[in-house]
């Protein structure tokens, strides 16, 4: 009889999750793809302008008087202002995510909004005489603007998960991650368009004809302008943020609101739900917590059950941000290096940033934006699985293709050279983001039991952070010239360009091989993937498991 009411719970419980699973694609998912995609939007301007502004910085705040070289900053002080907001939303991801699975993902939704909105703002009112001072309220304010960023990650994902039905549901999540490629593009266009109105209205020779007028004092108030920007779209969707009502998954599921969890679900399903079947729901989750308790992230059961797929999850985000953001953080260095970029020494300091602009926003609008709705348009066809490994197999074979030949793509002795160099480049970006950049954010989020999805998306993020970390600091150094002549100033040689293409290409290989840890969720509901509705340790998984093929 127990046994019998037992299944008799769980199919109520699933015919509750199934309406989401089933239901159709209305207008209201669209809004909640916007809303949270702005976030992202917010997230990808804020962490990648700053790679646009840190030359003009080092003008402004590091020329030495006599030099024959326009001012740089200063090794340490570039890895703290590159890699400080990694940090924080490394710290981000994890404390966020373990608070969204506490307390609600709605419950601490907006205050991510708010800490990035108000750090955009601070970054550009960076205060102090002194270069040091600056810098270091700089840094300081990256940090806590990283930290906000850091919880958009999990809570985005987990929400917009657990809103999708299951037959578009990876591609409703891609397409939240898909507005990180339009902030990177509009990065771009905010310090063309700034750059542009100074240059016309504060003119200024080059560095070789005039050093000290090269940089004129409003280049101060550009860099600052740009940061600040970052504010605006997160301004812009912060109301709508608060409105978003609580996932009906976490009400049921993990609150066990009945009555809550009715009105959420005929909010995003726009189809009344009764109390009394949102009742069957959060009975059965009662009922299945009371027979077992549940398994925490460091049981021998979420081991068992999970281990691996957390293995993979992190292992692939770790090696695909070494290489993604060290390519996108320093390609301004790469594109110097081919000669795509004038020497700075002859152009002013705002002439320096609209060329950097220029070629940043060129390459996110050929190869970084495409890449990622390539992915929104495929990633329910041909599944998670095959667009990551392609994607990692690809990344790998056009950074051989640039590592290779790299002396005739610097050369300039072949007609086209340094395009071909930018063509190749580009497609690494698109295979990156129609690819294992899309993919390593969408799988976490459908893979994990619901009152630990948002801490394990979480604790694959940050792993993805300790790889920008990497490849920010890393390639900072390494891509330094083994010439002592030809460093950076400050800078002790490295291996070069064209060696540290191979060590990401490496990087990439390796992730296609720990892509085979990573299950396939396409087409299967978020339950089904978890295995949260088993009420035996591993007995029933077959039977579990053949029940689900039959209602899904």
């Amino acid at each position: 009889m127990a046994a019998a009411a037992a299944a008799g719970g769980q199919k109520q419980n699933l015919h509750v999750l199934s309406a989401l699973d089933g239901a159709k694609t209305q207008w209201y998912h669209f809004t909640a793809i916007i809303v949270a995609g702005m976030g992202f939007f917010t997230d990808a301007y804020d962490l990648f302008c700053i790679s646009l502004v840190t030359k003009l910085i080092g003008r402004v705040y590091y020329t030495v008087d006599g030099s024959p070289t326009p001012g740089t900053l200063p090794p340490e002080v570039s890895a703290a202002v590159n890699g400080v907001a990694f940090v924080g939303t490394l710290s981000g991801q994890l404390f966020f995510g373990w608070l969204g699975d506490r307390v609600g993902r709605k419950s601490v939704y907006g205050m991510t909004l708010l800490t990035m909105i108000a750090c955009s703002l601070a970054s550009g009112l960076s205060f102090g005489r002194s270069p040091a001072c600056v810098m270091a309220t700089l840094c300081f304010f990256r940090f806590w603007l990283g930290f906000g960023i850091g919880g958009d990650y999990p809570l985005s994902a987990t929400i917009m998960s657990e809103y999708a039905n299951k037959r578009t549901r990876g591609a409703f999540i891609a397409a939240v991650f898909a507005m990180q490629g339009f902030g990177i593009l509009a990065g771009g266009a905010v310090a063309i368009g700034v750059t542009a109105l100074f240059r016309a209205r504060f003119p200024a020779p080059t560095y070789a004809a005039d050093p000290a007028a090269s940089t004129p004092p409003e280049a101060d108030l550009v860099w600052r302008v740009i940061l600040m920007f970052g504010a605006v779209p997160a301004l812009l969707t912060f109301y709508w943020r608060m409105k978003m009502p609580e996932t009906a998954r976490y009400t049921a599921l993990i609150a066990r609101d009945a009555e809550r969890a009715a009105a959420d679900m005929s909010k995003v399903l726009q189809v009344e739900i009764t109390k009394e079947q949102a009742g069957t729901a959060a009975a059965a989750a009662a009922a299945h917590q009371s027979r077992r308790r549940p398994f925490g992230l460091f049981s021998m059961e979420f081991a068992r059950r999970h281990g691996i797929h957390l293995l993979g999850t992190t292992s692939t985000w770790l090696l695909l941000d070494v290489a993604y953001y060290s390519q996108n953080l320093f390609q301004k260095d790469i594109f110097s290096a081919v000669g795509w970029i004038p020497a700075a020494r002859t152009m002013s300091a705002l002439d320096e940033l609209f060329h950097i602009a220029r070629a940043q926003t060129l390459i996110a609008l050929c190869g970084t934006v495409p890449g990622y709705w390539f992915t929104v348009a495929f990633i329910d066809v041909v599944g998670r699985f095959a667009i990551q490994l392609v994607g990692f197999l690809m990344m790998t074979a056009f950074m051989l293709g640039l590592a290779v030949p790299y002396a005739h793509w610097t050369s300039g002795a072949a007609a086209g050279g340094h395009t071909g160099f930018v063509v190749m480049y580009a497609f690494t970006f698109f295979f990156a983001n129609f690819g294992p950049n899309a993919t390593t954010f969408i799988v976490p989020a459908e893979i994990y039991p619901a009152r630990l999805r948002a801490t394990c998306h979480g604790i694959s993020a940050a792993a993805g952070k300790v790889g920008a970390i990497i490849g920010s600091f890393g390639f900072l150094y390494l891509a330094q010239s083994p010439d002592p002549a030809k460093t950076a100033h400050g800078y002790r040689p490295g291996i070069g360009v064209r060696n540290s293409l191979f060590a990401l290409a490496g990087c990439s290989f390796a992730g296609f091989l720990l892509t085979f840890l990573v299950p396939e969720p396409k087409g299967k509901s978020l339950e089904e993937m978890s295995r949260e509705t088993e009420t035996e340790t591993g007995r029933r998984a077959v039977g579990i498991d053949a029940h689900f093929s039959l209602v899904g």
